[in-house]
């Protein structure tokens, strides 16, 4: 995560190693420009740079300032006034994960108004993340470490200035958390050293942690994760968080998918893709962040927060396509697709999150292919009821995280009846996200709750903005937005 600072230097006298400037479009046969500075616009006009959004361009600082060098950040439009604040993250954060290898950036936005400088920093703090914690070399081969200082160029409201600060610096690392669990190989975390993980990055914080271990899991009709979990030789945990400030008087639990490798078990996956399958503990992964992002922000609010955690995997051990297993709160299930394993121990999980009679429960995971062909590889899915799926949607409003609302048709409930139990774990496949919904729905009674679907936008191929290739830390933010909007009532 980068030191974050401001300063009320001028956009010529701040020194750094780049200044980073947004770029405006010129409008028709006209350069693009750079807002209150003509010096500068008059230089680069000759260019021909190109300013939509995320366009970067790395220039001589043409001794015009006192910066080494100047990055011109295309913003998307002719007028600052117009560009939201979600383009600039976008854009600023795509900048500032390009300087990776340097060591401080200053950021001006010149005309710019304090809720725009605010998300320009923040879209550059988020930007900062390289994971280089496997890669070797030395001298010009080692791995250029993420962008270390940003400077923030104020407009003389200092108070405005270190708010954003310090807001940007506790969601860097809330997703620098997620990117890092998220990013690390399956063979470096499995479920008890996610666990370990989990206390270590809480162990200052005012939380407290409960693991529960397998024979503690089965022992307490934990059937979904113990049949998950049955088939690795690294067994499942359930890892319970709570931060209880006691001037609280709302309160939240969150629920996050931690497999933390999934194989398909028995019903095995195509080979084709399986590694991308080491990020199928996203919804865990966020959960515990947005938990450790509440804490550092002090907000009034209790949060219970649960992580279910197992491996997936085929060994001889797996439960078969066919077995029934009796989950945590008595129900009885027809595993049909041991790939459908992520309900199961979400549903565990549920039962204990809503015995504790929260205001609000919301759960986070990978959970269905369905919802990536539905919403694409950058949307997630919100369903629940109607009052909980509606702060999810303001929160996301708020953050700029693209989510989409998502129905419970009540024809798909008869497909989950079982045939031997009381449900089957899969129903037919047109639906399957909105099945897999209405199946955890089994599970939480009459709570107010919303189920976070974020197959799509968890996992990347391809960088966008402030997200790299691989974990992007998507959903997050908007998680912690719940959390900041509930603890405000």
């Amino acid at each position: 995560m980068p030191t974050l600072s401001f300063s009320d230097a001028s956009l010529r006298d701040v020194t750094a190693d780049v200044l980073l400037l947004p770029l405006l479009e010129g409008g028709e046969d006209a350069p693009a420009t750079v807002p209150g500075s003509p010096e500068i616009s008059e230089v680069i006009a000759g260019l021909g740079a190109s300013a939509s959004r995320g366009d970067l361009h790395r220039i001589p600082s043409f001794g015009l300032v006192a910066a080494s060098s100047l990055l011109l950040v295309g913003v998307g439009d002719e007028d600052l006034a117009e560009v939201s604040d979600e383009d600039l993250r976008l854009a600023f954060g795509a900048a500032s994960r390009s300087l990776t290898g340097v060591e401080h950036a200053a950021l001006a936005l010149p005309t710019g108004t304090a809720p725009q400088r605010a998300a320009a920093v923040e879209g550059a703090a988020l930007g900062a993340y390289a994971f280089t914690a496997h890669k070797t070399g030395t001298g010009a081969s080692a791995p250029k470490p993420a962008l270390d200082r940003i400077t923030l160029l104020s407009d003389g409201d200092a108070e405005a200035a270190q708010s954003a600060l310090d807001r940007s610096a506790v969601l860097a690392e809330v997703l620098d958390i997620v990117r890092d669990l998220v990013n690390t190989p399956p063979n470096l975390l499995h479920p008890a050293e996610f666990a370990r993980r989990a206390e270590e990055l809480v162990a200052d914080l005012p939380l407290s942690v409960t693991v529960l271990d397998e024979q503690q899991l089965t022992e307490g009709g934990y059937g979904g994760i113990v049949g998950v979990g049955q088939g690795s030789t690294r067994p499942p945990r359930l890892v319970r968080l709570e931060y209880a400030p006691a001037s609280a008087t709302t309160s939240v639990a969150l629920v996050g998918k931690g497999i933390t490798f999934d194989t398909g078990g028995i019903s095995l996956k195509p080979a084709a893709g399986m590694d991308d399958m080491t990020s199928d503990m996203t919804g865990a992964a966020t959960v515990l962040a947005a938990t450790i992002g509440a804490a550092r922000m002090g907000l009034d609010v209790k949060v219970s927060t649960y992580l279910a955690l197992a491996e997936n995997m085929p060994g001889g051990g797996a439960q078969r396509p066919g077995d029934v297993v009796t989950m945590r709160n008595g129900k009885t299930v027809e595993v049909l697709n041991t790939d459908a394993e992520g309900r199961m121990v979400m549903a565990d999980a549920l039962v204990d999150a809503v015995a504790e009679d929260p205001d609000l429960v919301m759960d986070v995971a990978t959970l269905t292919g369905a919802a990536v062909v539905a919403l694409g590889k950058r949307t997630a899915g919100v369903m629940g009821t109607e009052q909980a799926r509606d702060l999810v949607m303001s929160a996301a409003s708020t953050t700029g995280e693209p989510f989409w609302p998502l129905p419970f048709p009540a024809e798909l409930r008869a497909d989950l009846t079982g045939r031997v139990a009381d449900l089957r774990n899969i129903g037919d496949r047109p639906g399957g996200a909105l099945s897999a919904g209405i199946f955890l729905k089994e599970f939480v009674g009459e709570t107010e709750w919303a189920h976070l679907d974020i197959a799509g936008p968890g996992y990347a191929s391809a960088p966008l903005g402030y997200m790299g290739k691989g974990a992007t830390g998507m959903s997050a933010r908007t998680v912690l937005q719940v959390l900041e909007d509930v603890a405000a009532r």
